[in-house]
């Protein structure tokens, strides 16, 4: 399992064959040692931005964790809102994505929807899990995200002009 902040960088992945992303290999690698071994990609959406997260499967544990953490805490406050439900469907809605050797794999069809998904993944590294970013929806975010947006378009140019290369 990665430490705390494991996932870190920044890189991009144009769309590939057949339809396919490429998980890039530092997250590949964070991803993998946090899943055990496994190549399973865990996807979802994120809960304020349009844009994906993903992380590897030692953080279903976190996330039952931080589940019992926040119903404590609202019934500790007196809080009558909370529903459990709706925030364990808030926390456990992501996807389990296979990815092969290489890094590939396939979006769901509902995730790309959901995520704005279309000819390019901007991946940015955010500690417990990573950005996941359909670059022209970073590039519509405000100041706080120049850093990630200045990092997407230098990623972007570096990626096509080894695809010109190709």
């Amino acid at each position: 399992m990665p430490a705390q902040g494991a996932y870190n960088g920044q890189a991009y992945s144009p769309v590939g064959d057949k339809g396919r992303y490429v998980l890039p290999p530092a997250f590949r690698k964070a991803v993998k040692e946090s899943s055990d071994g496994s190549k399973t990609l865990c996807l979802a959406v994120h809960d304020k931005y349009d844009c994906l997260i993903g992380f590897g499967l030692s953080r279903i544990d976190e996330l039952h964790a931080q589940l019992e953490k926040e119903e404590e805490r609202a019934i500790r406050l007196g809080d009558s809102d909370f529903d459990p439900d709706e925030r364990a469907q808030q926390l456990f809605g992501f996807e389990q994505v296979p990815f092969d050797d290489s890094g590939r794999f396939v979006m769901p069809e509902h995730l790309k929807e959901l995520g704005m998904v279309e000819d390019g993944l901007y991946f940015h590294g955010a500690g417990k899990f990573f950005f996941v970013w359909n670059p022209e929806e970073l590039s519509r975010m405000g100041p706080a995200f120049r850093g990630a947006q200045a990092s997407c378009r230098t990623q972007m140019a570096k990626a096509k002009a080894k695809g010109a290369k190709a």
